[in-house]
């Protein structure tokens, strides 16, 4: 049986998939569900996160910054 490892990249994608959980009050099994891995290019028995799932998250939490910081300048006038 093939086993394979995560990349420290993905590790510390879950680690930002709790903290996206416990501040907006969601599952983390709703996050987890959604991550798409691919194997690394140049060592088959690692995995990566797929390119197309990382530019979708990482433009998601810059719309959540957005948001927040545009609710909390509104708040403030």
């Amino acid at each position: 049986m093939k086993s394979n490892k995560l990349d420290d990249t993905v590790v510390s994608h879950i680690a930002k998939l709790l903290q996206v959980a416990l501040l907006t009050g969601t599952d983390i099994i709703d996050h987890m569900r959604m991550i798409r891995l691919s194997q690394h290019t140049q060592d088959n028995s690692v995995l990566v996160l797929e390119e197309e799932y990382r530019k979708i998250f990482d433009n998601t939490i810059e719309v959540m910054i957005e948001n927040a910081n545009k609710t909390s300048s509104d708040e403030s006038i």
